[in-house]
């Protein structure tokens, strides 16, 4: 199906973050018709959306808290649902579980009880993107490389767990309800405005900041041997308003980078690109996870097929673009 021409209204959770805020700028950018609403706390930072809070509409409101949605939803009947808010930290789940879990999984099941109830009382039928994760998948054997979507589950932490439950609630509520779901897990996708904590970001903000004087020239790592396919958060918004258009309720696609390397060797590819060049690299015990996923190589066959999609933005233009995220920053742009 093609419903470009169709969608008047959207409704993206998670806009103040990452993924959410690059994917408002896509249909911003791209479908300037379309009315992009953004499902916030009011506490959120809303950096991220700073230069586009004109062009937006916030709704109020919570995951975990169902009137909140149910109240969004009834005012605004969005015909798209992008579902992206989450606990997305692995290191973070470990420290607080309960929070992950909540935040994720019955998150997730109140917006789709929101719309279950919707559905049947008003007829209220939007498409909903159900944002999942490679993490779902664990740690793989080297032989199930490329991983494909019918690869066993093996969550490896408390983020993944959840993600494994979001993703299936988004499955049973398609099989038991026809709620109109569409699942992805998403690969490895960074770019500028990537959160500090994850490994992309915060060695370019390390470099920026010896960059700028701020500290000794010594990158602080942890597990730099992980294998893991890259892919720029803008190519990414792309497959995820390509999906929500051609793809079909009820289906889960990976989606994914063609790019394929160690931490290690992306870190070595940011360092060429540093004005400083002494730069030293240490492992920091405190980046290390009690148990991690090392090998996270994806087959994207399947949402190839579907959609026609490829990923475009090559991965030196990622890291430079990232670089310089973090050197503006830190108010030292390189000409």
């Amino acid at each position: 199906m093609d419903n470009d021409s169709r969608i008047e209204r959207v409704l993206v959770t998670g806009i103040t973050g990452f993924v959410g805020s690059h994917l408002a700028d896509y249909i911003l950018e791209g479908f300037p018709e379309v009315k992009i609403l953004g499902l916030v706390r009011w506490r959120a930072p809303k950096e991220n959306i700073r230069h586009i809070l004109d062009k937006i509409t916030l709704c109020h409101g919570d995951l975990v808290d169902l009137p909140s949605l149910k109240s969004t939803l009834v005012e605004h009947r969005p015909d798209i649902i992008f579902h992206l808010a989450a606990q997305s930290y692995v290191d973070f789940s470990f420290k607080a579980p309960v929070a992950t879990l909540e935040a994720n999984i019955i998150g997730t099941c109140n917006l789709l009880e929101a719309i279950k109830e919707l559905k049947f009382s008003s007829g209220y039928d939007p498409i909903i993107h159900i944002c999942s994760s490679s993490e779902v998948y664990g740690q793989v054997k080297e032989d199930e490389v490329p991983i494909k979507e019918d690869n066993p589950f093996r969550p490896a932490s408390p983020y993944a767990v959840s993600k494994v439950a979001e993703d299936m609630l988004g499955f049973q509520y398609w099989l038991s309800w026809k709620i109109k779901t569409i699942r992805t897990r998403m690969f490895t996708h960074t770019g500028p405005r990537r959160g500090e904590v994850f490994a992309e970001s915060t060695f370019a903000k390390q470099i920026a900041a010896i960059e700028a004087g701020l500290m000794p020239p010594i990158i602080k790592v942890g597990n730099l041997e992980s294998i893991r396919t890259f892919l720029d958060v803008r190519d990414a918004v792309k497959a995820y308003w390509i999906l929500v258009n051609r793809c079909l309720p009820g289906e889960v696609y990976n989606v994914g980078g063609a790019e394929t390397m160690t931490i290690g060797e992306m870190l070595n590819r940011l360092v060429k690109l540093s004005t400083v060049k002494n730069i030293a690299i240490e492992v920091d015990p405190g980046r290390l996870r009690p148990s991690d996923v090392t090998l996270q190589i994806p087959c994207i066959d399947k949402f190839v097929k579907a959609t026609g999609w490829q990923p475009e933005i090559k991965f030196e233009k990622t890291l430079e673009d990232t670089l310089n995220y973090w050197r503006s920053y830190f108010g030292t742009e390189v000409e």
